[in-house]
């Protein structure tokens, strides 16, 4: 039961915290192994051959392979003898100390005998030396790598017929160990490669090898038992020896220790090694480009490059420590014992079978891929930049990975990045949107405040007031002609008069006044503002009309009370005179119209405050400042919105003043919608 558990761990797990969305796994993986779901990592069990390049590639350590330390030290506490198989490739992970002192301290963990797994190696080679030679003229796949076996049984199921029928050196070893020291032996391979674990698992050799474990868990292992490499005691491997087979982690190293010639010539050998080329050299074995007898191939660049090992040193630095202890070996083993254990060896059961695991999916419709691609904004094959960031070679393998379920549209970082572009362009809209409703709603409260403030003044100030302008009448009016004080009292009726009309201003721009709407053209409005305005000396007037159909439902008066508060701005700007321009236009939901004029402009410093009660640039007496904030309040009530341009620094161009209003054609809707926005002024500014 409990090897049952064990074996339904899934291989390689994704840690979701350290999973950063740079899908480099995806991009290492050979058999797209990897499903990328709601922007995390998984790795697909089935699918997975478990040749560790995500492992390997994962900067985050992300990726988590199942672990037998558990299951080994379980092994050790039972009473049976436990057998350590160390791989061939250890010389390129344990640089640090002689082999002799990495045995003695694999022993001080409690393992009864250590093996080197060469000595299974050259069982193998043999095996495969016999196969060659064979007068059928089959032609092989070799399956000494057990993730290029699971690629062929997932991916390439009609080639699974032509598989080696051989074990790989780690079970061969296995086997011999058990015919040799009894069937009660207890075996743990110790390795480069994890893919051994789901390998030791595979139901033709089930039971061979009771745990697996790559070199950083023997590593780990030591770290639970503190061993100091100085205080254990030197040993040598147990019996049979390797030979030749030592050479087997290195990348054609199968092919020397069965004396099996790569010859160019012939071609009847071809050897490959590495994630890209191994695929290759199986896609031409199956269509016939390649017709060698014997396809000796690896998934890493040779079995010293396996994910389980976690010593820094380069490629080449690992091939010399594994071939410089192969010469060590062979100069110094006793081969007379070792031939001795040959003729033995030989009733070892190196056969095997190899069954079809289909995992391929099948091929999605043109139309969804097409679907997929548009979506990410490639509607031409020029829009396919191929770029690789997704993980996948090309724009087309990736829409159909996503079409498949193992892929995401947002894995595309041309897409992803015109995504975030818009993002940000909507986001700084909404900023800006939201800055400028802000803006306008201090501008509407203050307003609100100002009318109460200002309705309070003008009825409290306006009973007095009329009684001041009544009794100075009247004292005028009894006054002779030739009286000197008739002049001082002229004066008093005229301030006074002006003080009536500033508080008039005051009731007319608190009062809530209601729109009596009615249909107006807009046009004929315009006109007749441009003609009587005409008549004025100094004035250049010039009447645009840009839309034929300007009949808009509005209050006539007060849209009239509006374009004059711009004209009366407009005059003030332009003393020495200048050109007055109106224009008009619009579309089906509104109308606008504009008052230009070729003024002095708006100093920057009074852009904000033009809208605000009392607030006047005009001298003292000349101006109350309620004109535009009584034209602000009546577009408003319209629904409509208005918008200002002025330069007034001659450097930067003509100067002059612009106001446009833009109002709905009926009532009940709004002329701004979904765009309404504010400008610096604090008024509200028309798309």
């Amino acid at each position: 039961m409990d090897s049952q558990k064990h074996e339904q761990r899934p291989l390689i797990t994704t840690v979701p915290e350290r999973c950063r969305l740079c899908y480099t796994c995806v991009r290492e993986c050979p058999a797209k192994a990897i499903r990328i779901e709601g922007g995390q990592a998984e790795v697909l069990g089935d699918r997975c051959i478990g040749c560790g390049n995500c492992v390997q590639v994962c900067s985050q350590s992300a990726k988590d392979v199942r672990s037998d330390v558990a299951r080994v030290e379980a092994l050790l506490a039972d009473t049976r003898p436990v057998a350590a198989l160390l791989a061939p490739s250890f010389p390129a992970e344990f640089t640090e100390y002689p082999y002799e002192t990495l045995v003695g301290m694999v022993r001080a963990l409690g393992f009864a005998r250590v093996h080197e797994v060469a000595f299974g190696a050259d069982l193998v080679a043999a095996e495969y030396k016999r196969l060659v030679r064979q007068p059928d003229g089959a032609r092989w796949i070799a399956t000494t790598c057990p993730a290029v076996t699971a690629y062929v049984e997932r991916y390439f199921p009609v080639l699974v017929p032509r598989l080696a029928p051989i074990v790989s050196p780690m079970i061969a070893a296995a086997r011999a160990l058990r015919m040799l020291y009894g069937q009660e032996l207890r075996t743990v391979f110790i390795g480069p490669c994890i893919a051994k674990k789901d390998e030791a698992a595979a139901l033709d050799v089930a039971g061979d090898i009771d745990a697996v474990l790559t070199f950083l868990e023997l590593r780990e292992l030591f770290g639970r038992h503190p061993l100091r490499p100085d205080a254990v005691e030197q040993s040598d491997f147990d019996p049979p020896h390797g030979g030749v087979g030592a050479l087997f982690p290195l990348s054609r190293g199968m092919l020397q220790t069965a004396q099996i010639e790569e010859d160019l010539l012939a071609g009847d050998v071809v050897a490959a090694d590495g994630r890209q080329a191994f695929i290759e050299a199986i896609r031409e074995f199956e269509s016939g480009n390649l017709d060698a007898r014997l396809l000796e191939i690896l998934c890493c660049n040779g079995c010293i490059m396996g994910p389980g090992i976690g010593r820094p040193t380069p490629r080449f630095g690992r091939r010399r420590a594994v071939s410089r202890y192969a010469r060590r070996r062979m100069d110094d083993s006793d081969r007379a014992r070792w031939y001795d254990y040959w003729p033995r060896l030989q009733a070892v059961n190196l056969q095997r079978k190899f069954r079809a695991r289909d995992c391929r999916l099948d091929s999605p419709a043109d139309g969804d891929v097409c679907r997929v691609l548009r979506a990410m904004g490639k509607r031409t094959p020029v829009d396919e930049l191929n770029c690789g960031a997704c993980g996948y070679e090309t724009c087309r393998e990736h829409a159909i990975a996503v079409v498949k379920g193992l892929a995401e549209s947002e894995m595309c970082l041309p897409y992803t990045i015109e995504q975030l572009r818009r993002t940000c362009e909507d986001l700084t809209s909404s900023n800006r949107e939201l800055a400028s409703a802000q803006e306008a709603l201090m501008q509407s409260e203050k307003l609100a405040h100002m009318g109460q403030l200002a309705a309070g003044i003008a009825h409290e100030v306006n009973n007095p007031l009329g009684t001041v302008l009544m009794l100075s009448h009247v004292l005028l009016d009894e006054l002779p002609a030739e009286a000197g004080q008739r002049e001082d009292l002229a004066m008093i009726v005229a301030e006074a008069d002006r003080c009536k009309k500033i508080v008039a201003g005051l009731l007319h721009f608190a009062r809530k006044n209601k729109v009596e709407a009615q249909r107006v053209s807009l046009r004929e409005l315009i006109d007749g503002v441009a003609e009587g305005v005409r008549r004025q000396r100094g004035l250049e007037i010039a009447v645009e009309h840009l839309n034929g159909n300007l009949e808009v439902e509005i209050d006539r008066d007060q849209i009239l009370q509006v374009v004059m508060n711009f004209v009366t701005n407009a005059q003030a700007a332009m003393p020495e005179g200048g050109v007055l321009r109106f224009r008009t236009g619009g579309d089906d939901e509104t109308v606008w119209f504009a008052v230009q004029d070729t003024g002095v402009g708006i100093a920057p410093e009074h852009r904000k405050k033009i809208w605000e009660p009392f607030f006047t640039t005009k001298k003292a007496g000349e101006g109350t400042g309620l004109g535009l904030a009584v034209a602000y309040g009546i577009i408003k009530m319209h629904h409509g919105d208005a918008r200002v341009e002025t330069n007034a620094d001659p450097a930067a161009g003509p100067t002059g003043t612009t106001f446009t209003v833009r109002l709905p054609r009926r009532r009940g809707t709004s002329g701004v919608g979904a765009e309404e926005r504010v400008t610096g002024a604090g008024a509200v500014e028309c798309p």
